[in-house]
């Protein structure tokens, strides 16, 4: 691909800059994958942007330099901190006091697949660094890929609700100790308690920002409708602006701005319970910027090497990590309210990973130069299997558990869609 844009770089010369027009034509072409894959298979149209982006990355495109840096991370942070402000909002903090099981299963799932697949790769010879830093990867679960397929299918219920609080609370917890541990790597001689501080000062710095956050908005609500259109533009610049800011310090600074969106989401849903009406202002913005990241990740992902030892590592993984979110939620489900059918179906619906893994894989393997190499060539293939069949994972839990899921849609002619008077 590189080769044949040279062709027309010679005469081409756009005021943007020619990546902007690869980007540009990439996402078209995303668009319509997703489109015409949803219409005439029923399945997510996430699964057409993630084939898009294969496709690219397979093809040589080089929009985005790994590990992640500049504007491809900046993009990324901003669209993982606009779905993480969103899966913030749908946790209120009084569940937790009336249903605690619900916190000691996520725990336990975060707990279990971290350590599972730490002693996993341990065993299969892979050095304490990179089976650390794999298994912070292995603990990221999706948020955005179980809100979009749960948007796309209408899914509604106790499974669909329960496995966003997990995935959330799953995402904060990978999020936390990856940028702890980016932190504590550079310390010489450090101890358990330079590791549980170098946790305190992630929590204290993202919990301030997040409060900060929380207030800002909560100011220009009594000044705006929060249904308006401004409160929600309002909302996109401030979220821009820390992600811009969180990209720009980089590993100066232990700031995480998905993080932080989460916990400010988490804050004015809890200081503000009714319901929101960003979501329906924010509709177009957020479907370009899902649209984006999942591109983004297949792009980056699809272009690690692949060979039988390195096949053999990352569905070792990916089978460590199943088993131990199946154990989780089997062993926590006790008391929590859910049955043993509703236990299995949300462990499935926790299967996929996304761009927060990226995030996490892209911070540990700055941190980490001497194992970079390894860690990618693990990390990049798992988050790149696990965004191919995630979606169709979630889909599949979600209808099993008798909440959504996909049909597959029967092609129409145009005139009998025509005649029906109806629209796509």
């Amino acid at each position: 691909m590189n080769e044949l844009w040279s062709l027309w770089a010679q005469w081409l010369r756009p005021s943007a800059g020619l990546a902007t027009v690869q980007w540009s034509l990439l996402l078209a072409l995303a668009a319509l994958a997703g489109h015409l894959l949803q219409r005439y298979s029923g399945l997510p149209k996430i699964v057409g942007y993630s084939v898009a982006g294969t496709l690219a990355g397979w093809a040589g495109f080089g929009g985005v330099a790994w590990p992640l840096q500049g504007l491809g991370r900046f993009l990324c942070e901003f669209g993982v901190a606009l779905v993480l402000f969103e899966a913030g909002g749908r946790i209120a903090l009084r569940w937790f006091r009336h249903n605690p099981m619900v916190l000691v299963q996520s725990l336990l799932v975060a707990a279990l697949s971290a350590a599972l697949v730490y002693q996993l790769l341990r065993w299969l010879g892979q050095e304490p660094a990179v089976a650390a830093a794999l298994a912070l990867v292995a603990m990221a679960a999706s948020p955005t890929v179980l809100l979009r397929v749960a948007h796309e299918c209408r899914a509604a219920g106790p499974v669909t609700e329960r496995a966003t609080v997990l995935a959330t609370l799953s995402t904060l917890y990978a999020l936390t100790l990856a940028a702890a541990g980016a932190a504590w790597v550079h310390r010489p001689q450090a101890s358990a308690l330079d590791a549980l501080a170098a946790v305190l000062a992630v929590l204290g710095l993202s919990i301030a920002s997040a409060l900060l956050l929380a207030l800002l908005l909560r100011a220009a609500l009594r000044l705006m409708s929060p249904g308006s259109e401004s409160s929600a533009l309002f909302l996109l610049g401030l979220l821009a602006a820390l992600a811009a800011l969180a990209s720009h310090l980089g590993s100066a600074t232990p700031l995480s701005a998905p993080l932080a969106a989460l916990l400010a989401g988490m804050l004015v849903k809890h200081r503000w319970p009714r319901p929101w009406a960003w979501q329906r202002q924010l509709g177009p913005v957020l479907s370009l910027l899902t649209m984006l990241l999942f591109v983004l990740v297949a792009c980056v992902t699809a272009q690690a090497q692949w060979s039988l030892g390195v096949a053999t590592l990352v569905l070792a993984l990916l089978g460590a990590r199943l088993l131990a979110q199946a154990g989780g939620v089997g062993l926590g489900h006790v008391g929590s309210g859910a049955s043993a059918g509703q236990a299995l179906w949300l462990a499935g619906a926790m299967t996929p990973l996304s761009a927060v893994a990226l995030l996490v894989a892209s911070q540990l393997v700055q941190a980490l130069p001497a194992q970079a190499q390894a860690i990618a060539a693990i990390a990049l293939p798992a988050i790149w299997l696990m965004e191919m069949l995630g979606a169709l994972l979630v889909s599949l839990a979600l209808q099993r558990a008798g909440e959504g899921g996909w049909t597959w849609a029967r092609r129409q002619r145009p005139q009998e869609t025509n005649a029906a008077g109806g629209q796509e």
